[in-house]
C-alpha cells in the first residue's frame, strides 16, 4: 500500500469533509522510514518529491571516525545507545546521535546515515 502525502487533512468548521478536487499525483508519493542497521554494506537509490533522488544505506559495518582531526574507516561492532529509540539499540539501527562500539572505541554518530548513504562518527573521549 503507498503512502500519500498530499491529501487535505482535517475537516471544515462546519464538520463536513473536503471534496477530492484531482487525483492522486506521483509527486505526492511517500515512504516507510529507513532504519540502517549493522551488517555488509547495502545502498539503495531512492526517488524523492520533485523527481529528485538520493542514495540511503540499508546495511552497513564501516563508520568513518573522525580521531584527533582525521577521518579513519573503522569497523562498527553494535550500538550502546540510541537516544531516538530504546528499541533501536537492540535491534542495532544506526541514527544521528547514536553511541556504537568500534575497534577503536566508542563512538557517537554525527550525521543522518539513512539520508547520507554513509556513517561519520567522533570519537568519544574516554
Amino acid at each position: 500500500m503507498a503512502i500519500f502525502k498530499a491529501r487535505r487533512q482535517g475537516k471544515k468548521p462546519s464538520g463536513g469533509k473536503y471534496k477530492v478536487y484531482r487525483k492522486k499525483r506521483r509527486s505526492e508519493l511517500g515512504s516507510l522510514p529507513t532504519e540502517p542497521k549493522i551488517g555488509p554494506t547495502q545502498k539503495k537509490k531512492k526517488r524523492v518529491r520533485g523527481g529528485k533522488g538520493y542514495t540511503t544505506i540499508i546495511r552497513t559495518d564501516v563508520a568513518n571516525l573522525l580521531i584527533d582531526g582525521k577521518y579513519k574507516k573503522s569497523k562498527i561492532k553494535f550500538v550502546r545507545e540510541n537516544p531516538a529509540n530504546r528499541h533501536y539499540v537492540r535491534m542495532n539501527v544506526l541514527t544521528k546521535g547514536a553511541i556504537i562500539e568500534t575497534e577503536d572505541g566508542f563512538a557517537r554518530i554525527t550525521n543522518r546515515p539513512a539520508r547520507d548513504g554513509f556513517v561519520n562518527a567522533v570519537l568519544i573521549k574516554k
